[in-house]
């Protein structure tokens, strides 16, 4: 992976560069391209000799659906016809790093066994944000074999609250 990442780097740093002055709405349709660029099938397509970069173009930005600004559009071309398409989640995480780094934020994923209501989010942002001693861009994801609680993720951090942990500590605990 070190590779995709040298390769994403000089297009997340000339990207940021460029929109100083919109780095969220540059955020959101980098990502909304990065995941479509994601797809197998869409880079299997793109690979194809026959396939023109036009194509690949008009492809990702229908499937993006993403409004993309003339900056964008030109981003994407540029990205395409230098045959990087599969280097574009990678560019969009740099990207969001740079941007964080800026601000003094960072991403964080909350896993959660059950969905959670708009106003227990903001209490356990804020909970988080303490613990961590910073500000947290909070996204959250089901995943129902936590049974319980929390996980949280946030770059090399992990913590841990979820039922499955607590039953993995104590499995632990017996068996030693």
């Amino acid at each position: 992976m070190a590779e995709l990442a040298t390769i994403a780097r000089p297009y997340a740093e000339a990207l940021f560069k460029s929109s100083k002055n919109d780095l969220n709405g540059t955020s959101q349709w980098l990502d909304a391209l990065a995941a479509v660029a994601g797809n197998a099938q869409l880079l299997q397509f793109a690979d194809n000799p026959k396939v023109t970069a036009q194509q690949v173009y008009d492809v990702v930005a229908d499937v993006a659906r993403a409004n993309l600004p003339e900056s964008g559009k030109n981003f994407l071309r540029t990205v395409i016809e230098n045959g990087r398409l599969a280097a574009l989640p990678e560019i969009a995480h740099q990207f969001r790093e740079m941007k964080n780094s800026q601000s003094g934020s960072s991403d964080a994923i909350v896993y959660s066994a059950f969905p959670i209501p708009e106003f227990e989010l903001g209490r356990v942002s804020v909970a988080l944000e303490k613990r961590f001693g910073r500000k947290l861009n909070l996204t959250v994801q089901e995943d129902p074999s936590l049974i319980g609680g929390i996980r949280v993720v946030v770059g090399d951090e992990v913590l841990d609250t979820s039922v499955k942990a607590r039953l993995e500590q104590m499995k632990v605990a017996l068996t030693a």
